[in-house]
């Protein structure tokens, strides 16, 4: 194989793109702490933290706060290849499932302790069930407005997106609701045994991303889920005369996105060990969304890529982290981030491959009559 065919086989690998994409954010990062007067490596520095036996660094620091990202793109990821749309709704969905479990939590003593939860009322598995089960709830209604109804998706969660914050308020009575059980911040922080000390040497939340992401990888390769998600993507009529149950699919979809999104909003609710309606996920369903797209999967569904998405989720948060590096405020973050979105949006284009296939035609005939120009005649007349 000619080095040209293997050079084109690494362009048009799916995962070319999204790498590319961490690679440029990680130069930037370095140049970053350069121009700082820090080591351009000490990114990658890890360090034992004595105190807890905690592994910490950069590195470590933004897989701990991608973990929601990764856990959201994974449902986001199955939900636009599926539908060629987005769950808009999954921040909502998120502190609406961690506002419930805080409730059931300190069931009837919220009010009474001030909107604080000095004791588990009930075992912190059952609050755990009832986050993983609104989650399903916000799912199933939002695969029958989309598979039943045939409502757009961006139009169906738009419901819940405005709603699900409202009834979270709701739940939490208007208030921000805290858990003062140490054990209730272990999901978003760290483990710790008797001791103080971190037997897992890493954050939680990085296991539980990583084992979210394990549980879909091996159901999408070891069932046909994966291939009858994007045989509904791609053309949803075709599915249904071929046999395929495209409504139980969609319904499938949006389950799993919502269960992720609960997920998300028990380790963002465990982090600062209360609910916050008004920010616990805010705005994060964009990040979702664009994650997808970081990672090289097409936002008009069909074939898709779930380690591209999950590579998306961390280069958002790597992003993130360098503008924060340069003074820009939250407030600001969001245009840096319509800026890749507009970039994104362009490369996907199904008008610009034709345009630089032009190019790259001109460009080669440009060197080829400079060949010829330069060329000695008796080995053109030779050939």
């Amino acid at each position: 194989m000619s080095e040209t065919n293997v050079l084109k086989k690494i362009v048009r690998n799916r995962m070319f793109f999204p790498l590319v994409c961490l690679a440029l954010v990680l130069i930037i990062n370095m140049i970053v702490t350069a121009a700082q007067g820090g080591s351009p490596l000490s990114f990658f520095e890890v360090r034992m933290i004595a105190e807890t036996g905690t592994l910490a660094g950069p590195l470590i620091t933004i897989l701990n706060r991608a973990s929601e990202l990764v856990i959201l793109a994974v449902g986001m990821t199955l939900v636009v290849s599926c539908t060629k749309g987005a769950d808009i709704s999954v921040g909502s969905v998120m502190v609406l499932s961690g506002a419930v479990s805080i409730w059931f939590l300190g069931f009837g003593q919220l009010q009474a302790n001030n909107y604080h939860v000095s004791e588990y009322v009930v075992p912190y598995v059952v609050g755990l069930l009832a986050a993983l089960i609104v989650g399903g709830i916000c799912g199933l209604w939002h695969g029958f407005l989309v598979a039943k109804l045939k409502i757009q998706p961006m139009i169906a969660t738009l419901i819940l997106l405005i709603g699900g914050r409202g009834i979270a308020k709701v739940v939490a009575n208007g208030q921000i609701n805290h858990v003062d059980v140490p054990s209730y911040r272990w999901l978003g922080n760290t483990i710790q045994n008797a001791d103080g000390v971190n037997p897992l040497l890493l954050p939680t939340p990085i296991f539980v991303a990583a084992f979210v992401v394990l549980v879909a990888a091996l159901l999408l390769k070891f069932t046909a889920l994966g291939m009858n998600i994007q045989s509904v993507g791609i053309n949803d009529r075709s599915s249904r005369i071929l046999g395929l149950n495209s409504v139980r699919i969609i319904f499938t979809v949006f389950v799993i996105c919502g269960v992720c999104a609960a997920i998300a909003g028990m380790i963002a609710t465990s982090r600062i060990s209360s609910v916050d309606t008004q920010n616990v996920g805010k705005m994060i369903e964009l990040d979702a969304i664009l994650a997808v797209a970081l990672g090289g999967n097409s936002l008009a569904g069909g074939r898709f890529s779930l380690a591209g998405s999950v590579i998306g989720a961390v280069t958002i948060q790597t992003l993130t982290t360098v503008l924060y590096s340069l003074s820009v405020s939250p407030d600001q973050l969001p245009f840096f981030k319509a800026i890749v979105v507009i970039i994104i949006v362009i490369l996907q284009s199904p008008q610009l491959r034709p345009l630089l296939d032009k190019g790259v035609a001109r460009v080669k005939n440009l060197f080829g009559i400079n060949k010829q120009l330069f060329t000695d005649p008796q080995e053109v007349n030779q050939s």
